[in-house]
């Protein structure tokens, strides 16, 4: 089983793609609640070179109160990370978790349909960019 979703799109720069997955995204119900600059991150830490890369955390209100009323535990598992990286070739690729390899592990039963369903969400949010 994948741990995620991908797919690889032409941009002229990494904030076009933020633009177009952080609307996807809201189309679906997610907010991005966290941005994480990878590239950034990694240059003032390490003084690494890394391409441009960001880490989203995208929550679904609804399906994140579904979860935690379940198990409140499970907010380590929230927010949902969709993550935009440039490759060698120019191209960026989006690839979100999938909640169902990341939550159905944990072995509640109830949270297997929410996790199911959040999984459909952002497969449509990741098939949907152009």
């Amino acid at each position: 089983m994948s741990y995620h979703m991908d797919k690889q799109l032409e941009a002229a720069s990494i904030d076009i793609v933020k633009e177009k997955v952080t609307a996807a995204l809201k189309e679906e119900g997610f907010g991005v609640l966290t941005e994480i600059d990878i590239q950034a991150t990694m240059k003032k830490k390490l003084d690494k070179t890394y391409p441009p890369m960001l880490i989203l955390g995208a929550c679904n209100p609804g399906f994140a109160d579904k979860v935690l009323s379940i198990d409140p535990n499970m907010t380590a598992m929230l927010p949902c990370n969709v993550s935009i990286r440039q490759l060698p070739d120019g191209k960026f690729e989006v690839s979100a978790i999938d909640p169902e390899a990341a939550m159905v592990p944990v072995g509640k039963d109830e949270i297997k349909p929410l996790a199911r369903e959040v999984k459909e969400r952002l497969a449509k949010v990741i098939a949907g960019l152009v």
